[in-house]
């Protein structure tokens, strides 16, 4: 089974940066490899939305309003992929979760808060 584990939120001016990790424990970096891994965010009231994703071939999609600002990439060996949040804005204030899925499971982590103000 595999345990998603974010880290790296916290708080940061507009136009800073800040740079979260999802863990996947409990697998071999062999088995890593194979997933596909998403994050969403999620704020109070809303629906979790989708935000970037990476391919198990490194092919990397993105929400709109996050593209040319947010970077994501894998480290396959460290079973990590990261986000770079860059020109954060007050509106990208969330609790960020990271998510894959395995056949027909989904598996989330519990998130971290990242909260955008001065």
């Amino acid at each position: 089974q595999v345990q998603l584990v974010e880290s790296g939120g916290g708080l940061v001016q507009p136009g800073g940066s800040l740079r979260l990790s999802c863990l996947a424990s409990k697998i071999g970096s062999v088995i890593f490899e194979l997933y596909d891994i998403s994050w969403y965010r999620q704020t109070p009231g809303k629906s979790r939305e989708f935000v970037a994703s990476i391919s198990r071939r490194g092919s990397t999609n993105y929400e709109d309003s996050v593209k040319g600002r947010f970077i994501i990439s894998r480290d396959n060996p460290e079973r990590t992929v990261h986000l770079q949040m860059n020109s954060l804005k007050p509106e990208d204030t969330a609790v960020y979760f990271c998510n894959t899925e395995v056949g027909a499971a989904q598996y989330w982590g519990r998130g971290t808060q990242v909260t955008v103000s001065s």
